[in-house]
């Protein structure tokens, strides 16, 4: 397969790089060719945020012939999600977490504007579906490596929830388990170029008031990686 493997940061994508060959650079917004496990890899780091992961994935599919694209790296899990620190998390659907209107009622979706975000055989507000039978595929592959996985609804942000309170409130608007700043982005432009694609997040924090010290991006990083490595070996 032809298969495009997007992280938002070199510290997120380490040790899948040291099992591409040849070993694509560590470089922001390079694009690289390699080989992992049979399958040919178009590799990049999209950087942080929607803009940039929506520029990246822009280009890969513009100038690739993509059959699969892969998004990783780390996210949060919300609170009673049942993901914990070092857990593996996919994403079943992405949805834009802050897009829509704040009205005295409180927050409403894009859908209340009546302007959808993408329009083709359907309309997309907030909510951008995946492949069920690729997330289930991913599901498998990764707990047959041994790992603990969830799956369920993403929320992609802008500004971080640094609080219990804020997280809960993000959690509730789309029943999530995961929080990070490019999935829907990444989910919006596969949309509009009609291509498959699979989400897998390493989980670094539970969604609390702000503790680094009870992070771990190693760990979640690490384990996201070996999960990457293991689906890309099921891939033929």
């Amino acid at each position: 397969m032809n298969i495009a493997l997007i992280a938002p940061t070199p510290v997120e994508s380490k040790e899948l790089r040291f099992e591409i060959r040849p070993e694509p650079k560590a470089d922001f917004k390079v694009i690289s060719k390699g080989e992992l496990h049979g399958n040919s890899i178009i590799f990049t780091h999209c950087g942080v945020g929607k803009v940039n992961a929506a520029h990246s994935t822009t280009l890969v599919l513009e100038n690739y012939d993509i059959e699969l694209l892969v998004l990783f790296g780390i996210g949060g899990s919300y609170s009673y999600s049942g993901a914990r620190t070092g857990d593996i998390v996919i994403a079943e659907s992405e949805n834009y977490g802050e897009e829509g209107i704040l009205t005295k009622e409180g927050w409403r979706s894009m859908e209340l504007t009546g302007f959808p975000l993408l329009k083709d055989e359907r309309e997309y507000y907030n909510n951008f579906p995946v492949d069920q039978e690729l997330a289930q595929f991913a599901i498998k592959v990764t707990r047959d490596a041994g790992f603990n996985v969830r799956s369920g609804n993403f929320v992609t942000v802008s500004q971080c929830s640094g609080t219990r309170e804020i997280g809960e409130i993000l959690k509730k608007r789309f029943n999530g388990i995961c929080e990070n700043m490019e999935g829907a982005a990444v989910a919006h432009i596969c949309a509009l170029y009609r291509t498959p694609m699979i989400e897998i997040r390493g989980i670094s924090n539970i969604i609390e008031d702000r503790d680094l010290r009870k992070w771990n991006i190693e760990i979640a990083a690490s384990n996201c990686n070996r999960a990457v490595i293991e689906l890309v070996k099921g891939l033929k």
